[in-house]
C-alpha cells in the first residue's frame, strides 16, 4: 500500500472517524479514539469538519464494501483539505484498491489499528511496520472512548476459526485470538467510571474467549461484580457450549441483559452442512428451548441467508418452517453474497437472484411477524430501559431484552429506569398486524 502524504499533518487536531459495519468495529473505532486522544489530538463526530477523517471499513458483504468506499469518497468531497485515512476489513481484503484509491491518502489493514496515531502524527504516511495480526492472547495498549454514545463496546475476542464456505471473516480478522482478562476489567471499569450505563461485550465470536483457562461465563462474572449501576450485554456469538453456562449467568443476575445473537445461517441440515457450519439444526432449537425456558423474557437474534447455491425451493421452505418453530425475537435476512476466494463463490447450482429477493422477501416478512410476537408479548411486563434521550415529560430508550421504549417519564439521557410496558410505549409499526393470527406464545 502507498500514500501521497499530499495534506501534511503538522496543523492537524481534529479527528473523525466514519465506522462501517458491526459492533466490533464500533469498539476498534473506540480503541482508535482512545489512542488518537492520548497522542493529542481532539476526537470529533463524523458530523463535523475535521482535518483528518478515517474510514473503518468492511467488507462482510460486497454491499458493505461498497458503502465503505462510498464513504470514503463523500469524506474526501465534505474535507476537501483533510487527510482521509481508510483502514480496517475492505482494506484488508482488497489492498489493490485501496492503495491506488484517489479518495485516500493512505490505508492500513485491521492489525494497523493499533498503529492509528502514528499514521495520523505522520501526515497519513504508511508507518512500514507493526501489521502482524497478534495471536493467542492479545493487548490493546488504549482504553475506548465512546464521546457520543451512552452505551460502551468492549472489545474481547477477535478472529474467526470456523472457515464457513461463505465468509471471509478468517481471511480479513485473523485466527481466534482473546483480549487479556485484567485489560478488560481495567477498560469496563474506566467505561463505568465515565457514566456509561450499558457495557456491550463485543468481538467476531465472543463465547470463545479464553484467556488461559478463563471463559466468557468467568468474565462475565467478573465484569458483573465490578461496583457500579449499569448493566452488561453480550453481542454476537457462535454456537459454543459456553452459551449455556452464559444461559445460567443471566438468569440469576439482573446486570446481564436477557439477550443473544447467535447466527443460525440456515435452516435446513443440508444447506448447513454445504455452509461448512459445523452445527445443526436440532442443536439450534435444543439451545434456543433451553434460552426461552430458563431465561423468560430473553430476546433471541439470529441471521438467516437465503439464495445460498443449493438452495431449492424444498430447502427454502423447509428453512422458513424451522425459523418459525423458534422462540426467536429478530432475524437479520441476508441474500447470498458471493465473495471471491471463499469456497462457495465457486459452488454450483447458483440460485438466481429474482428467486433470492422473493425469499428474502418471505423470510423478512416471517422476521416482522416474529419480532411483533415478541414485543406483543412484553406487554406488562417490567423492564429495565437505558434512557437515550430524555426532556419535556417524555424519556426514550432500551429494554434490557431490546425493545426500544418511549414512555412518559422526567428521567433523562443515561438514566436506568424501570417500566411497566404498555402497549402505546412501542413502535406501532413493530405491533402484530390485525387480523393476521399469532403462530406461538
Amino acid at each position: 500500500m502507498s500514500a501521497s502524504g499530499e495534506h501534511g499533518c503538522a496543523a492537524a487536531k481534529k479527528v473523525s472517524v466514519v465506522t462501517l459495519g458491526c459492533r466490533l468495529n464500533q469498539a476498534d473505532t473506540a480503541l482508535m479514539s482512545g489512542r488518537l486522544v492520548e497522542a493529542g489530538f481532539s476526537v470529533v463526530s463524523p458530523d463535523e469538519a475535521a482535518d483528518v477523517v478515517i474510514v473503518n471499513t468492511c467488507s462482510v458483504t460486497a454491499t458493505a464494501a461498497r458503502k465503505s468506499r462510498a464513504a470514503a469518497k463523500k469524506a474526501r468531497e465534505r474535507n476537501p483539505g483533510a487527510i482521509v485515512v481508510a483502514c480496517g476489513c475492505d482494506c484488508e481484503r482488497d489492498p489493490d484498491y485501496w492503495s491506488s484509491a484517489t479518495t485516500v491518502d493512505c490505508a492500513a489493514p485491521n492489525a494497523g489499528k493499533i498503529r492509528i496515531a502514528d499514521i495520523v502524527g505522520e501526515g497519513g504516511a504508511m508507518v512500514e511496520d507493526g501489521w502482524a495480526a497478534p495471536s493467542g492472547v492479545f493487548r490493546e495498549e488504549s482504553t475506548a472512548i465512546f464521546p457520543f454514545r451512552q452505551r460502551a463496546f468492549v472489545k474481547v475476542q477477535d478472529g474467526c476459526d470456523s472457515f464457513c464456505s461463505y465468509c471471509v471473516v478468517p481471511l480479513v480478522r485473523g485466527r481466534e485470538r482473546s483480549r487479556a482478562r485484567s485489560e478488560v476489567l481495567d477498560e469496563v471499569r474506566y467505561l463505568v467510571d465515565a457514566g456509561h450505563r450499558e457495557i456491550i461485550l463485543t468481538g467476531v465470536n465472543i463465547s470463545s474467549y479464553d484467556d488461559c483457562g478463563v471463559r466468557l461465563f468467568d468474565l462475565v462474572d467478573e465484569i458483573v461484580a465490578v461496583p457500579g449501576d449499569f448493566r452488561v450485554r453480550l453481542s454476537s456469538m457462535e454456537p459454543h457450549p459456553e452459551n449455556r453456562r452464559v444461559l445460567d449467568l443471566m438468569a440469576t443476575n439482573s446486570k446481564v441483559c436477557r439477550f443473544l445473537h447467535v447466527p443460525l445461517q440456515h435452516g435446513s441440515d443440508d444447506i448447513l452442512e454445504r455452509m461448512g457450519r459445523g452445527r445443526s439444526t436440532t442443536e439450534f432449537a435444543d439451545f434456543a428451548a433451553a434460552a426461552a425456558d430458563k431465561v423468560p423474557g430473553i430476546h433471541l437474534g439470529t441471521d438467516i441467508i437465503v439464495g445460498f447455491p443449493g438452495e431449492t425451493d424444498e430447502l427454502f421452505e423447509r428453512s422458513l418452517d424451522f425459523v418459525a418453530s423458534l422462540p426467536l425475537a429478530n432475524i437479520h435476512v441476508f441474500r447470498f453474497s458471493p465473495r471471491e476466494g471463499t469456497p462457495a463463490a465457486d459452488f454450483p447450482d447458483k440460485v438466481p437472484q429474482r428467486v433470492a429477493k422473493e425469499r428474502a422477501s418471505r423470510m423478512g416478512e416471517l422476521a416482522r411477524r416474529l419480532s411483533a410476537e415478541f414485543a406483543e408479548s412484553q406487554i406488562g411486563e417490567r423492564l429495565t430501559v437505558l434512557v437515550e434521550r430524555g426532556g419535556g415529560g417524555s424519556a426514550e430508550g432500551w429494554s434490557d431484552n431490546y425493545l426500544r421504549i418511549q414512555f412518559p417519564s422526567d428521567a433523562t439521557e443515561g438514566e436506568l429506569v424501570d417500566v411497566t410496558l404498555q402497549r402505546e410505549f412501542l413502535d406501532p409499526n413493530v405491533l402484530p398486524i390485525p387480523g393476521k393470527p399469532e403462530t406461538r406464545r
